[in-house]
């Protein structure tokens, strides 16, 4: 158009439906941000984001909070809540306050390498799934189902038994047996995508299917994934405390679930030593299933 500044041919195409790559960008720019106002605005989203940073905080920071060995005598056994110890002693005089601490590393190491490993294995398998369809895709999902089907606990507490059930492989264990549901949202995701006009406009500009996956396809599938891991996240609380529970867990890592356990015997003399230990795991359960429902309401307000 004669005359015309390049922003006002923008703004024009724009107008009649034709938006440029960097209006495309600005209107992306601005979605993440109506999405980050609505997620400050959700009480149980903010809430959960609160607690779960607090409790990360004093997971990761668990040898500044609370140094010393877990494990070792810190006054007379089944002493109940005082000053000197906030949370009493358990039957062996450990202090409770150093031991949920450091169950709450526990906790957050294994969920953020779990994560790590579940999203990897999710994101990669479910997006060329989604992205090829066919054959691939059959391949890939029959795999997905396959370990659907086992129940995890049980498929989990296998694999302890034959290769150990050291720290290291708690984690490798979990992460390997927890990408399924991932991989399922995200070919979801991956089938509507690859239809959509932008990836055909690349596809006919001859970009690699490489391409088109990482610039286009999985940067569009991050909003639903973030959900999920969240999800995920709570679960993993639960399945580490739960193997630690039954014995399964490395005895040489201070566990939430093994705290728990070691209560039983003493529930009817020491309250203490079952409440607060149990009390910080349904917390930290919470704060993640609230962060997830707030991500999710933020993420997808009208489904």
């Amino acid at each position: 158009m004669p005359g015309s500044t390049p922003a006002s041919v923008s703004a024009d195409l724009h107008a009649l439906g034709e938006p440029l790559v960097p209006a495309g960008e600005a209107e992306d720019l601005s979605r993440r941000r109506l999405a980050l106002r609505r997620f400050l605005r959700h009480p149980a989203g903010m809430i959960g984001l609160v607690l779960t940073t607090v409790l990360v905080a004093l997971g990761l920071l668990a040898d500044t909070v609370a140094p010393g060995d877990p494990f070792a005598f810190a006054g007379p056994p089944l002493s109940a809540p005082s000053a000197e110890h906030r949370f009493g002693t358990d039957n062996l005089g450990r202090d409770l306050v150093d031991a949920i601490v450091h169950g709450l590393h526990t906790s957050a190491v294994v969920v953020l390498w779990v994560v790590v490993i579940a999203t990897v294995l999710g994101v990669m398998i479910g997006a060329v799934a989604g992205y090829r369809g066919g054959f691939v895709d059959d391949a890939l999902m029959r795999l997905t189902e396959l370990f659907q089907t086992i129940p995890r606990f049980f498929l989990v507490l296998f694999m302890l038994a034959l290769f150990g059930s050291s720290f290291k492989n708690v984690i490798l264990v979990l992460g390997l047996t927890s990408w399924p549901l991932l991989a399922r949202v995200v070919r979801a995701e991956a089938l509507s995508i690859r239809e959509r006009q932008f990836v055909e406009a690349a596809r006919s500009l001859g970009a690699s299917n490489l391409r088109i996956l990482t610039r286009h396809v999985l940067p569009n599938v991050v909003p639903a994934a973030v959900v999920v891991i969240a999800l995920l996240a709570s679960r993993i609380i639960l399945l580490e405390a739960s193997l630690s529970f039954l014995g399964l867990g490395d005895a040489n890592v201070m566990s939430l679930g093994f705290l728990v356990s070691n209560a039983q015997r003493f529930i009817r003399v020491a309250w203490w030593m079952s409440v607060f230990p149990g009390a910080t795991l349904a917390i930290a359960v919470l704060a993640v299933n609230l962060l997830a429902d707030g991500l999710n309401d933020t993420i997808t307000p009208n489904r």
